[in-house]
């Protein structure tokens, strides 16, 4: 009997080293062990009397992981402030370097092509694990863009530690932060600290405390390589990861605020999750958008690129609630059902008054739905969803809810189709179609002016994707 002990990574950096052609040594019975008690330890029984190499190595019929992505693409997830991308044809591209060890960098860039309002960004992102969600990672992004021909120009840093770690055989902490620093003539900067304690009560029952910056939910570093794009599309959603950057008084702010949650979770026959939780929002600064002409510069950050704009709703505060199932059908389907009971910021005409001292917190019922599924054969990617909002409100109900769940308001509709192989690589065409219905769009009038206050812009974002 050869018992070997030695981490798990170092297990999966044995698997990505090219086969020898040597003979292995035989081994009928095959135990890795795990170094948290919480990962199950896997047991392979192989049936005949010589191993190769081979057989144990990296190539058992998975693809390999793809070391590098681009995408070329028209349009913007968030427009209307000058901290994200522009909704301007642009190329972005991630590669995924190894340092050594389990250790990897990811390097990550994006450009546009407007010659009147250029803009780029660059994005680090090191892994000293080598994988999503299972230790720590450092992010840094750099962000600079020119706000039109002769407008000012957006200059960004964000900086982002987190990471995860055990405590004892039934909790796993997930903790981090980030600091952002800005400038457009003047500077704004924000530290959001954020943390999520998850207690396995029994093998059906879990437990989660919740304490985050808004507006962000769990953030792409804090997923895993088993979503889709991994490692490598999660570095290129930092490029895009600033929160909203807003104008008050002639000064630059940014959306911020707390998020604090407690919730319980429930596993449903190995295939679904059913989640209660109650928490508390307390915003300081509220981003609404809208559209409108001629508007005071001292209060709305307008967009270049449209009659759009960005503006501090002030300060809002509410406690709600969420109830959200979760079930995958099969391999390829995937069903998501969301209800919340929670604050948002609604207008009322105020001619003689400001925009923001016209908004009210009001509690609203949200109730969202959605699936996600594979097309067999073609091996297209659809995600459509679509979530449903009682009365007037221009600004989220559970905002964190949104993000957990990717339940964005009203109709949302995304594909990915697989294209036929006619080049290097792995291509594929997206499309991501948000608000299609155009839904919530509400017209108020103060004494800036009369506004269309928008909750969700309808937006369409699309392109190429391709990875080798």
């Amino acid at each position: 009997m050869r018992i070997e002990l030695e981490s798990m990574f170092a297990s999966l950096d044995e698997l990505r080293r090219m086969p020898a052609n040597s003979t292995a040594q035989v081994d009928d019975w095959k135990w890795v062990l795990r170094s948290a008690s919480a990962m199950r330890p896997v047991l392979e029984w192989v049936d005949g009397d010589t191993l190769s190499v081979s057989k144990v190595g990296g190539d058992s019929g998975r693809p390999r992981a793809p070391r590098m992505q681009m995408e070329f693409t028209d349009g913007a997830r968030r427009p209307s402030s000058a901290s994200t991308i522009a909704s301007s044809p642009a190329t972005a591209v991630a590669y995924d370097q190894k340092l050594g060890g389990t250790s990897r960098m990811i390097l990550a860039g994006q450009v546009n092509y407007d010659g009147d309002a250029p803009a780029g960004g660059i994005a680090t992102v090191w892994l000293p694990t080598g994988t999503l969600g299972a230790g720590p990672h450092t992010a840094l992004v750099l962000r600079e863009a020119k706000l039109g021909p002769v407008g000012r120009t957006f200059r960004g840093v964000r900086f982002d530690q987190g990471g995860a770690m055990a405590l004892g055989d039934r909790s796993v902490l997930k903790y981090g932060g980030e600091y952002v620093l800005v400038g457009l003539g003047a500077a704004a900067s924000s530290l959001r600290p954020r943390a999520d304690l998850n207690v396995r009560l029994t093998d059906d029952w879990n437990a989660d405390f919740v304490f985050a910056s808004m507006p962000n939910g769990p953030g792409p570093l804090e997923a895993n390589d088993r979503q889709p794009g991994g490692a490598l599309a999660a570095a290129l959603d930092e490029l895009d990861g600033f929160p909203a950057l807003l104008w008050r008084q002639g000064h630059p702010v940014l959306q911020n605020g707390l998020h604090e949650e407690i919730s319980a979770e429930r596993k449903i026959n190995n295939r679904g999750k059913l989640q209660i939780a109650g928490f508390h929002d307390d915003n300081r600064h509220v981003a609404v958008f809208g559209r409108g002409n001629d508007l005071p510069a001292a209060d709305y950050f307008q967009d270049y690129f449209s009659t759009g704009f960005a503006y501090d709703g002030g300060s809002s505060s509410s406690w709600g609630t969420r109830v959200a199932f979760r079930e995958k059908l099969d391999s390829d389907v995937e069903l998501t059902a969301v209800y919340s009971f929670g604050g948002a910021l609604t207008p009322a005409d105020d001619a003689d008054g400001l925009l923001r001292d016209a908004l009210r917190t009001a509690q609203r019922h949200s109730l969202g739905a959605g699936i996600s599924a594979r097309v067999p054969r073609l091996g297209t990617k659809v995600q459509a969803a679509y979530k449903w909002v009682s009365g007037i409100t221009v600004s989220s109900v559970d905002g964190y809810g949104e993000s957990l769940f990717q339940m964005d308001p009203y109709l949302h509709l995304m594909f990915r189709q697989p294209l036929p192989k006619f080049a290097l690589g792995r291509w594929e065409a997206i499309a991501d179609c948000n608000n299609l219905l155009a839904q919530g769009y509400v017209s108020t009038s103060s004494r800036d002016g009369r506004v269309v206050l928008v909750p969700a812009f309808r937006t369409f974002r699309g392109g190429l994707s391709v990875q080798f």
